[in-house]
């Protein structure tokens, strides 16, 4: 997992203007719902975080997407990932690069407006990764132009 998280950082310090580090993240592996906990958790009530939970089981029980896949926590400088990832996709890579912007943008001290804007850069080096593959983000996660539009731009 190191030479990797050093090839992508090299990639990504390479193509984008993100600054040169060498200190990688934390990896964990964890359960898909925990992931869409650490991205909203904290934002939540108790109730809310009760039905944020029943909804993901009743998606899952349907058979749809989860809408979170991974999160990187400043804090802490980890990302995490589902225990089922394995990096053998394009696709699959393409969300470490992404979760490794934040971690870049994180250590470099970037301060954004809101949490929306962060993601434009990692969702410009994500679809990037992609496309060196004949990928892109609409086709291997559903995240059309507009999604990704509101993805990427506060709104208040």
């Amino acid at each position: 997992m190191n030479t990797l998280l050093t090839a992508i950082m090299l990639w990504l310090t390479c193509n984008f203007d993100l600054p040169v580090v060498y200190e990688r993240p934390r990896v964990e592996f964890v359960p898909a719902v925990e992931i869409t906990l650490l991205r909203y958790g904290p934002l939540l009530s108790a109730e809310k975080r009760h039905e944020v939970l029943a909804q993901y089981r009743n998606n899952m029980a349907m058979g749809e997407p989860r809408e979170v896949v991974a999160v990187y926590i400043d804090t802490t400088k980890t990302i995490f990932l589902p225990e089922e990832w394995t990096g053998d996709s394009p696709a699959e890579l393409s969300i470490l690069v992404h979760e490794m912007v934040h971690h870049l943008q994180n250590l470099a001290g970037e301060k954004f407006a809101c949490l929306q804007e962060r993601e434009t850069l990692a969702y410009a080096a994500q679809n990037r990764w992609l496309g060196l593959f004949g990928h892109d983000l609409e086709r291997d996660f559903k995240i059309d132009p507009m999604t990704l539009l509101v993805s990427t731009h506060c709104v208040n």
